[in-house]
């Protein structure tokens, strides 16, 4: 299969049951690549390629966007590690 293959991925990391070390990443990658990503801890976007660093510069300017960014960490990654957590201790 020749072409291209771009990806972009969503994931919510932490490691203590109060949630408190919680962070919410977003990483984007060209031919299995990382060129960029959002880190709420860092609140903002890292380039990691010459590319990414463009890109980078470009999506931290665009206040929306980062507003819903840094917010995600409360609205999408906090709620579903409570739900998916409490899933599985029901099952113990």
């Amino acid at each position: 299969a020749d072409g291209y293959y771009e990806c972009a991925m969503n994931e919510c990391v932490y490691s203590t049951s109060d949630y408190s070390d919680m962070v919410f990443l977003q990483s984007y990658s060209f031919n299995k690549d990382v060129y960029a990503q959002f880190n709420s801890t860092v609140g903002k976007f890292v380039g990691l390629t010459e590319f990414g660093v463009k890109q980078a510069e470009y999506w931290n300017k665009n206040q929306a966007i980062m507003q819903q960014l840094k917010a995600d960490v409360d609205t999408i990654c906090r709620p579903n590690a409570q739900s998916a957590d409490s899933s599985v201790r029901d099952k113990a």
